[in-house]
């Protein structure tokens, strides 16, 4: 019955419909088998109902926590944020644009001028109107000469930002941008109220489905359903509690017992366990997210693309995949655009492990004696200690010598990322494949963690920002993923999937990938069945 698991699976995904799941089963000589009572129960909960207590446990969580959508730093506060929250622009499970408080939007023949227009009638938790002004406020917040944002790089761009009347906003940025409304979606780009400073961010005043009733910094946050909500169709539970769960275990053990209804991140090396548990549910999309492991190429001898080539050739994917990701995850062909991107190249060929052409490169750029330090540490994502001891065993077999020096967790990210020649980075993508090139790629990027520049590249970039013809653009974006994958310092061996799990006490609708917990939008989207 694998093939029926397979269909249902789909279908309670939202990957098939239930008349395309029935058809599928009447082609295999399944459906005479079926009744309505054993359809998979997702089908039958396509009417989302009302009430419950829905909690869910998530990886990290500091006292340093913030609801200032400038600083979100982990799983709880970027979570809760969109749950108190909402943005101009929604990003669907389809990767497509939809209204959230801005109805609809337009720009300018050149895309260099945008205008969103807002929904009117829209109040905030304290009853005050969302008018123009907390959207022009909002980005300057990010914008601002002080903010350390990560959105501020950007809305760089952006040269002027104005309102028409209290319910139209106009940009005005430096050039074309065809994809400026991605931006206006990021997760960090919720609207919060015109004046709000300093520990007033940390009361969650939003327009979003559930107010905050109770929140302690990298502990938990309590909320209550808005009863005055503005979006038809979503915020489903009466209630909703969200707990910060660092320890993988733990989240495990919270999950088998019915203390929370959902975790994220499961530990891979457990997750058979728990598909065999009856009232548990896991829940597998591939996503955005990928490791990278960057190397400074300003730094001998990674500024000899044959080296480059050579360890980008000593790496077996597929047997990462199989063996550290349990098969939830994808082979990557270093360059950062995932398969469920808009523009991503199918037709490149795929790079395999081949030791022979790793041998006669690293003896072209004569390395054979030298020895790669290669840093990693766990808190640069599940299984990246791992990942590096199989990549030393896999280059050995081309003559390559590959030191493998694991990093203490704390301090990784200031300590060793962008400092140390060759380390292991964590990226959680991004929706288009312009954000993801323009932060880490380009020449100059604030994120550029090889300290790559190629001019070809640059071109292309900023050529296919304001290029509306989507062919051509395609075809851009393309050779951009070519050029990254044979002349930049970053290996990109696998895609994650966003791997979690749930009671099946709770369901939902279509799954978003672009991040985890549906999009960070679950406890909107998700209802007890």
């Amino acid at each position: 019955m694998s093939d029926f698991k397979n269909l249902e699976h789909l279908l309670m995904e939202g990957r098939i419909s239930r008349r395309e799941f029935i058809s599928r089963m009447s082609a295999m000589g399944l459906a005479a088998a079926l009744s309505p009572a054993l359809l998979p129960k997702r089908a039958e909960a396509a009417v989302p109902k009302k009430g419950g207590h829905f909690i869910i446990g998530l990886t990290g969580g500091s006292t340093t926590n913030s609801l200032d959508p400038a600083t979100l730093s982990a799983a709880i506060d970027t979570t809760l944020n969109l749950t108190i929250r909402n943005a101009l622009v929604e990003i669907d499970h389809n990767f497509n644009l939809i209204p959230e408080l801005a109805e609809s939007w337009d720009s300018s023949p050149d895309a260099s001028v945008w205008k969103f227009n807002l929904r009117k009638g829209v109040e905030f938790h304290n009853g005050k109107t969302f008018t123009a002004d907390d959207v022009i406020f909002t980005m300057n917040h990010h914008r601002d000469e002080a903010s350390k944002s990560p959105i501020k790089a950007l809305l760089k761009a952006v040269k002027e930002i104005k309102k028409d009347g209290d319910y139209a906003v106009i940009f005005t940025l430096d050039s074309g941008s065809a994809d400026f409304p991605f931006v206006i979606a990021a997760i960090r780009l919720t609207m919060c109220q015109d004046g709000t400073k300093g520990p007033e961010f940390e009361k969650g005043i939003g327009t979003g489905g559930y107010m905050l009733e109770a929140w302690e910094p990298g502990v938990r946050a309590l909320l209550k359903r808005n009863p005055n909500y503005w979006k038809e169709g979503r915020a489903h539970f009466d209630s909703a509690e969200m707990l910060a769960i660092s320890d993988g275990n733990a989240r495990t053990i919270a999950l088998k017992t019915g203390r929370i209804h959902y975790m994220d991140r499961v530990d891979l090396k457990s997750v058979h366990f728990l598909k065999k548990m009856p009232n548990i549910n896991i829940n597998a999309l591939t996503g955005l997210s990928h490791i990278a492991i960057p190397m400074l190429l300003d730094r001998s001898p990674y500024n000899d693309n044959d080296v480059r080539m050579a360890l980008k050739l000593a790496i077996d994917r597929e047997a990462l995949v199989k063996t550290i990701l349990q098969g939830y995850g994808e082979v990557g062909n270093d360059h950062p655009i995932a398969p469920i991107n808009r523009y991503h190249a199918d037709n490149l060929e795929q790079r395999h492990y081949d030791p022979d052409k790793a041998r006669y490169y690293i003896k072209k750029a004569r390395m054979l004696d030298h020895v790669f330090n290669l840093h990693s540490a766990d808190a640069v994502s599940m299984g990246a200690i791992d990942i590096a001891v199989m990549m030393k065993e896999h280059a050995k077999k081309a003559g390559i010598k590959i030191n493998v020096i694991q990093e203490p967790n704390d301090g990784y990210w200031s300590n060793v990322w962008m400092k140390k020649e060759w380390c292991f980075c964590y990226w959680s993508g991004r929706p288009t494949e312009d954000l993801m090139f323009t932060v880490a790629y380009q020449t100059g990027a604030p994120w550029n963690d090889t300290h790559w520049s190629n001019k070809r590249f640059d071109e292309l970039l900023i050529g296919a920002r304001s290029e509306l013809d989507t062919d051509k653009r395609r075809k851009m974006y393309a050779e951009m993923q070519e050029i990254v994958r044979n002349d930049s310092g970053t290996i990109v061996p696998l895609f994650y999937q966003n791997v979690e799990a749930s009671s099946t006490k709770v369901t939902h609708g279509p799954i978003a990938a672009n991040t985890g917990l549906d999009g960070l939008r679950i406890v909107e989207r998700w209802w007890f069945v």
